[in-house]
């Protein structure tokens, strides 16, 4: 178990629209109440319509320029904002900017055993259709 997350142990999952870097969870951290994921979305990609069921979020964004839907109501975010997004609300994450958005999402409670659960809906009516 880590309480220390440095700079060269950590771990990043690379995925079609970014990366992902698990800062805390219970496999990372053992914690409980609390996953801290450092995101990073390349210019013009997202992390599509999703929600978590039993989850709360904030997402603040380090850098960048971040196209943030809740539910169906969207709002440009640049660095130093931030977005709550219920449990079980709708959400998404676009990069509307030309460089790399860095994102920390904090998502509570830790849900079974990586602490995150996702509901991916983006193919579903009617957010198939906002963007």
């Amino acid at each position: 178990m880590d309480y220390f997350i440095k700079k060269n142990k950590k771990e990043v999952e690379t995925l079609d629209w970014g990366n992902l870097t698990r800062l805390s969870g219970p496999k990372k951290t053992n914690a409980k109440d609390l996953v801290v994921i450092e995101v990073n979305i390349a210019p013009g990609q997202g992390h599509d319509f999703h929600k978590h069921p039993k989850q709360e979020e904030v997402i603040y964004v380090v850098n960048g320029t971040v196209e943030q839907w809740v539910g169906q109501e969207k709002q440009i975010l640049e660095a130093g904002e931030s977005v709550f997004i219920p449990a079980d609300i709708v959400h998404a994450s676009f990069n509307v900017g030309d460089a790399d958005a860095r994102l920390i999402a904090i998502l509570g409670p830790c849900i079974g055993e990586d602490g995150y659960e996702l509901v991916e809906v983006y193919e579903e009516a009617p957010w198939n259709t906002l963007r």
